[in-house]
């Protein structure tokens, strides 16, 4: 329970601060510093209980490689769905709803969002895998800041196809606040779990002695 708890926790946090910083804000710099910068810190403060995912598919590509049991699978995702809403809620709370801004992501159709956050989830796993996961850099101190900077690029280069979810607990959550259109979430649950899936497939290939027998 611990480690679904700190799930919740870190992705509440994640998604609040996604909310905080992009309703009745801006485009700017400032939502994608903030963004990877509170995964960073949670990544820091939590790692250490649940491995820090806070996103279903880098859970998914956790579990692949081997280093999540699958009876803590539902536990993490439920904990990090949970989280997401619950942060939705607050956020709208103290700051309102948001002007209806989701159709401008999705003009060009689903396939290049869906490319989008295909992408971006799978730099994120991928990251996750090899710098909190792989042998060689086992103890290492960086890997909080090595995943939250992902984020960070992630946001700034694909943000602008898809919103910039590249976490289906964030799809959940943004959709909440009002900002995703209802219809368009499956492009960010089927691009997420499919790049955190396909990066456990070419972290193996890489590093086939890492994979957990």
């Amino acid at each position: 329970m611990r480690k679904y708890l700190a799930e919740f926790i870190g992705t509440f946090f994640l998604v609040a601060t996604v909310g905080h910083t992009v309703i009745h804000g801006g485009d700017g710099v400032i939502p994608p510093l903030a963004i990877g910068s509170v995964l960073m810190v949670m990544i820091f403060a939590l790692g250490h209980i649940s491995g820090g995912h806070f996103n279903p598919a880098v859970t998914l590509a956790v579990w692949m490689r081997g280093k999540c049991a699958t009876s803590d699978v539902p536990g993490y995702m439920i904990g990090q769905v949970l989280g997401a809403v619950a942060a939705a809620f607050v956020v709208l709370y103290m700051k309102g709803h948001p002007a209806d801004i989701a159709a401008a992501h999705f003009d060009q159709g689903p396939l290049v969002p869906l490319l989008a956050e295909f992408f971006g989830a799978f730099a994120i796993a991928f990251v996750v895998l090899n710098v909190a996961t792989a042998k060689a850099n086992a103890g290492n101190s960086f890997y909080g800041l090595a995943i939250g900077f992902t984020v960070v690029a992630c946001a700034f280069s694909l943000g602008g196809y898809s919103g910039g979810a590249f976490n289906p607990a964030v799809a959940v959550g943004i959709t909440t606040m009002g900002l995703n259109a209802l219809p368009n979430i499956w492009i960010h649950l089927v691009g997420g779990f499919a790049g955190g899936a396909a990066a456990a497939l070419a972290f193996g290939y890489l590093s086939p002695s890492d994979m957990e027998k």
